[in-house]
């Protein structure tokens, strides 16, 4: 049995509109509410933070809808090309709003950009759960890790795409000394980026076929199911695969609480505590990313040899033990230096071994019906970790010492360790008994 690496590149695709999105987002939309609308960092704060906020109620709700679903086009179809489409039109009236109020400021302006911005991230929230929720409908359980991987990789390609046309289109020498800057040519590029990755995805991918020659694959493998007949047709999770499923969401919000406390604050902390500049800790966060990035296929190959969860638990070794060497770096040494790169990209390694699998485990423990509703289930525990700890981490550091940062990090990542000890299902490996043939003529 082969992963369809073509297939399952296409499908990647969806991710990687998404992460250019989210890219341009973070990076463009506070500069506007600060340099444009001259709001505080309080009210920026809390405007870019909606976006969590709302993903806590929306990935969910949209991931189990897609479920019930049905039509010519699929499941998830809809909810990918619809939201595109409205986030697409939402997104360029950003920059309409934004130039508007350069050149005459006024009250309606300031709030037709913020109901748009509103809107917009609604509709990238009616579609996020349903477009991660494709690549298991379309791949066979064993081999999950290593298609989760592929898509890791190809947000990583959108995120790079877009830093890469910002770059070009508005480098220091173009923009230094400008009272307002134009954003609506990189917005309309960002769009294009979103229209072509989503047109090519639906021009390649049959969700229909795909999912219903997934479905037989899987049916050949009783296996790879972890539900049980009620007796009356319907089937439901046992006790202790539940159990599992709560275990392991606990270990996703604990580590993405001590992970997320990092790349927020790092920045700041290295300011207050060594007197380093952005520059030194924006390089440690992308070196972080590079390890990432080259680390997921080799790591997705690694779960398809020794599991989910032993590489899981391995990633969270190394990231509880990374931020302990983080605080002894930090506070030992007065500048950032190479050691502290090393550790930084072992950082990202980490993180590669744990991204790349938990949301497979996830979804291993639903039936095929439910994928969706189980994606919203892991955004719901990672995004909920993402509204608390930076406000959790933030007071600790304002109120004890910033030098709280990285042990913060440790020890919720090290808490994850146990609760993953407790996780006894999801872990299925790619050994087939049968139905090999079958899962071949899907391949070519």
């Amino acid at each position: 049995m082969k992963l369809n690496n073509k297939r399952t590149v296409l499908v990647g695709l969806a991710f990687l509109s998404i992460c250019a999105f989210w890219q341009m987002y973070d990076n463009v939309v506070p500069l506007i509410l600060t340099n444009t609308f001259h709001l505080n960092e309080t009210f920026s704060g809390a405007i870019m933070a909606a976006d969590n906020v709302l993903a806590l109620f929306l990935l969910p709700y949209f991931g189990k809808l897609s479920d019930t679903t049905e039509t010519k086009i699929g499941k998830r179809m809809p909810y990918i090309l619809g939201g595109t489409i409205a986030a697409v039109l939402l997104l360029n009236l950003l920059p309409i709003f934004d130039n508007g109020y350069a050149a005459s400021p006024s009250g309606f302006k300031l709030a037709a950009f913020v109901i748009a911005l509103g809107l917009l991230l609604i509709a990238m929230g009616t579609y996020r759960s349903p477009a991660v929720a494709l690549m298991p409908d379309v791949t066979p359980k064993p081999l999950r890790s290593k298609a989760n991987a592929i898509i890791n990789l190809m947000g990583a390609v959108g995120g790079i795409i877009y830093l890469g046309v910002a770059a070009v289109m508005y480098p220091n020498s173009k923009i230094a000394g400008l009272s307002h800057v134009d954003y609506q040519p990189l917005f309309i590029v960002v769009a294009a980026i979103m229209i072509v990755s989503i047109a090519i995805l639906f021009i390649t991918i049959k969700e229909p076929k795909l999912t219903a020659e997934n479905r037989s694959l899987e049916a050949l493998h009783p296996e790879w199911n972890l539900a049980e007949d009620d007796g009356k047709g319907n089937e439901i999770l046992p006790t202790e695969v539940k159990r599992s499923l709560g275990f392991l969401l606990a270990s996703i919000a604990l580590w993405f609480a001590g992970y997320n406390a990092v790349t927020t604050w790092f920045t700041t902390y290295v300011s207050q505590v060594m007197g380093q500049g952005l520059g030194g800790a924006s390089t440690c966060l992308l070196i972080a990313t590079g390890g990432a990035i080259i680390s997921y296929i080799p790591i997705g190959a690694l779960a398809s040899k020794i599991g989910r969860k032993k590489t899981i638990k391995g990633g969270v070794i190394l990231l509880a033990v990374c931020f302990l060497l983080g605080y002894f770096l930090t506070t030992t040494f007065k500048s950032i230096n190479i050691v502290m790169f090393i550790v930084f990209a072992l950082v990202g390694l980490a993180w590669s071994a744990i991204n790349v699998n938990s949301l497979p485990m996830v979804v291993e423990m639903c039936k095929g019906s439910d994928i969706g509703k189980f994606t919203g289930y892991y955004y719901t525990a990672s995004m909920a970790a993402q509204v608390v700890t930076p406000i959790l981490a933030g007071t600790l550091m304002r109120n004890i010492d910033y030098r709280v940062l990285f042990p913060y990090a440790s020890v919720f990542v090290a808490l994850s360790f146990v609760t993953m000890t407790f996780v006894k299902h999801g872990d299925q490996k790619p050994e087939a008994k049968k139905g090999i043939n079958a899962y071949e003529d899907m391949d070519e």
